[in-house]
């Protein structure tokens, strides 16, 4: 049985999970400095009695943090998205067969935890299971503006892999059910200029998948971006048509701030969408650069 404990999940939101009984669910905790949001993290996740921080070379008090919760740590120097993940699911000791992956400014909410229960206890043939995450700013949950809320985080490692250097997809091996409840997400528990640096670091590596895609990966089909039937497939066409639409930071911001209706979202959901249009044009110039360095 799990103690019962409470907290705080980011601004005017707070929970407490009651004693149950702890699904058979390994976690996976990807980190690099993260000692400001690791503690928080660890809380939502204490009803896993096997639980894995798998941290790039900290040089903070990250490591220590998790070793006094109790977590195992595995250090690997990071390459890229892809590659670390895909390492990691692979060579982690995890004692169940499944494993639920977050990152240190997200949080398990009650509701997602009766969820994971429910997934694993009866999964039937899925061997993963999409979630539904919530994105804070300044304490406003961006319900409209965000690209797309859905993420898969339960998965039979074995059955996983990712692609992409950035912002991976995750490629499963089998069925895909639905999970309940949400993932709450804190982008800027840890300021702006936090942010900025992280997607100056992300758009490096867009620049570099975008020019590498058109060497070497699967051309490009519209109808694939429009119609596909694999969501894995359909948004790899889905990005590489948002590659070649002209002022891209432009119709950035407007998909997400006018189609999207990010402006419902009030005050957070315009400077969301300012930021993001910002990180496309990041990758735009990066991308230029190595166009014409001939990398």
């Amino acid at each position: 049985m799990l103690s019962s404990f409470s907290g705080s999940i980011g601004p005017d939101l707070r929970y407490t999970i009651t004693p149950v009984n702890a699904p058979a669910i390994s976690v996976l905790i990807l980190t690099r400095n993260e000692q400001q949001n690791l503690p928080g993290c660890l809380e939502t996740v204490a009803w896993s009695d096997d639980v894995h921080v798998f941290d790039s070379c900290s040089t903070d008090a990250t490591q220590q943090i998790a070793r006094d919760h109790g977590a195992h740590v595995t250090q690997r120097v990071f390459d890229n998205w892809a590659a670390h993940q895909n390492w990691g699911i692979a060579n982690i000791p995890f004692r169940y067969p499944w494993v639920f992956y977050i990152d240190a400014d997200e949080r398990v909410t009650p509701s997602l935890l009766e969820s994971l229960r429910a997934a694993v206890e009866n999964p039937g043939e899925n061997i993963a299971f999409r979630l539904q995450r919530r994105d804070f700013v300044d304490g406003t949950w961006l319900r409209h503006v965000q690209a797309s809320p859905f993420y898969m985080r339960l998965f039979r490692p074995e059955k996983m892999r990712y692609e992409r250097l950035v912002n991976p997809l995750s490629i499963p091996d089998g069925p895909v059910g639905e999970l309940t409840g949400y993932l709450d997400h804190f982008p800027f528990s840890k300021g702006i200029g936090d942010w900025l640096d992280r997607h100056n670091k992300y758009a490096a590596f867009e620049a570099e998948q975008i020019v590498t895609n058109e060497r070497s990966q699967e051309p490009f089909s519209l109808r694939a971006a429009l119609i596909e039937k694999d969501f894995h497939r359909r948004r790899y066409h889905q990005k590489e048509l948002l590659y070649r639409i002209p002022a891209r930071p432009l119709a950035k911001f407007l998909l997400l701030y006018v189609v999207k209706g990010g402006f419902l979202d009030g005050r957070a959901g315009f400077r969301y969408s300012i930021l993001q249009s910002i990180y496309e044009y990041m990758i735009v110039l990066k991308t230029r650069e190595l166009r014409r360095q001939g990398k």
